[in-house]
């Protein structure tokens, strides 16, 4: 086998049928419409819920690590990816609330 065909059986084996193409899409839309809905609802938690300004950016950090993962699992094609990338994703959630904890416990220390 040459280089070529090698080439072109890995074009043909990456080659999409228009239905394939339109299922894809539609999934895209529909995040697309959740990750709007999720905006909508952050914004809405604000102005109808009588929150104070810390809980309401507990719920709204909540609100965007949803999105932040539909983006992650969707777009970034990491829902089908392997352990490893499962792993590095796990350990990197871990540190950012570990970091997020800090100024939050010393917020704390502050009010004793």
């Amino acid at each position: 086998m040459t280089s070529h065909d090698a080439h072109a059986d890995e074009a043909a084996a990456h080659h999409h049928t228009p239905e394939e193409i339109r299922a894809e899409m539609r999934k895209y839309w529909i995040i697309l419409g959740a990750l709007g809905m999720l905006t909508i609802i952050t914004v809405g938690v604000r102005y109808v819920f009588d929150l104070s300004v810390g809980w309401t950016i507990v719920v709204a950090m909540i609100i965007a690590c949803i999105k932040g993962s539909l983006v992650a699992a969707f777009f970034m094609h990491l829902i089908s990816e392997k352990k490893l990338i499962y792993s590095v994703l796990v350990i990197t959630v871990i540190f950012f609330i570990f970091l997020i904890g800090l100024p939050l416990s010393h917020y704390a220390d502050r009010l004793r």
